[in-house]
Formats: structure tokens, C-alpha cells, sequence
């Protein structure tokens, strides 16, 4: 049996867009490693999809998928906002990027933020955003990102 740090060339580790079945190969699971994340009704998920769905390419979910266990090991999101400044331009915001713990290490998360980031090029961005956490700074330079300003948040109870 390969070990779980087999290189992703190895065991086919693609990205792809999240689909509906994702729900019950532990994608709801794997956010619960990222923040809180209530458990999600078939029917939540479902209809949240379909929401997500309707936005097209202005909003994509990835996903890597283990392909020996089936089980959801990588996700993260891209949404495109729609600006008037710089010449009516677009804006990509990179959100919710989370690793199993047990499949660090295998570049799964640059494989993440790769695609997202590609997407937003692809979309005619004029840049890619994300807001991380001090611990994860490194890994974001190591993808390309710098250091820009502060964030602030106001969060709703």
C-alpha cells in the first residue's frame, strides 16, 4: 500500500468543480477543519448548490478528490466581483481553501489556489484577493501572493 504522502502525479490528485454527490465524500467534513460548519440537510446543500450553480463561472467551488478513498481531501473557492473602478474591472476573491490534515504536505493546496487563481485570470481579473491568517502567510507568498494590507471584519451573531 503507497503512503498518504504518495505524490499527486502518482495517485491522479485532480482539481475539478464541486458536484452535488460531494456532499457524501465528506465535503461538509472537510470545511469543519477550515471554521464552523454547522452539519447541512441534503436539502440545504442541494438548494445552495443550485444557487451556486446559477452564478456560473462568477462563482467556483474546487475540489481534489482522493481517488483511492473517494473522500473530498482539498477545496477552495473563487468568487468575481464586478467593480466600476479601473475601467468597469473584475476583481477575484479567493475564499475557503482547506486541506485534509491528513494529506498535507502534498501540494494539494497550491494545486487549489493554481486553479482558483487561474479561473479568475481566465475571467479577466485584474487581480486575485484572499485574506488569511498570520500562520498562513508563508504558504500564500510561496503561491505568489505579497502581503497588501490589513483586513477587518464585522461579524453578524
Amino acid at each position: 500500500m503507497q503512503s498518504p504522502n504518495a505524490s499527486s502525479e502518482e495517485r491522479r490528485l485532480e482539481v475539478r468543480k464541486l458536484e452535488i454527490s460531494d456532499k457524501n465524500k465528506g465535503f461538509i467534513e472537510l470545511l469543519q477543519q477550515l471554521t464552523v460548519c454547522d452539519s447541512v440537510t441534503d436539502k440545504d446543500f442541494e438548494d445552495r448548490f443550485q444557487e451556486l450553480i446559477a452564478l456560473g463561472d462568477d462563482h467556483v467551488i474546487c475540489v481534489i478528490e482522493d481517488d483511492r478513498s473517494g473522500k473530498i481531501i482539498a477545496t477552495g473557492s473563487v468568487f468575481i466581483e464586478k467593480k466600476f473602478i479601473r475601467n468597469c474591472g473584475k476583481a477575484g476573491h479567493i475564499e475557503d481553501v482547506v486541506v485534509d490534515s491528513n494529506a498535507r504536505g502534498m501540494q494539494l493546496g497550491k494545486k487549489i489556489v493554481e486553479f482558483l487563481t487561474n479561473h479568475a485570470r481566465a475571467m479577466g481579473c485584474y487581480k486575485v484577493i484572499l485574506d488569511c491568517s498570520v500562520e498562513n502567510r508563508g504558504f500564500y507568498e510561496k503561491c505568489g501572493f505579497e502581503h497588501k494590507a490589513i483586513q477587518m471584519a464585522k461579524y453578524f451573531s
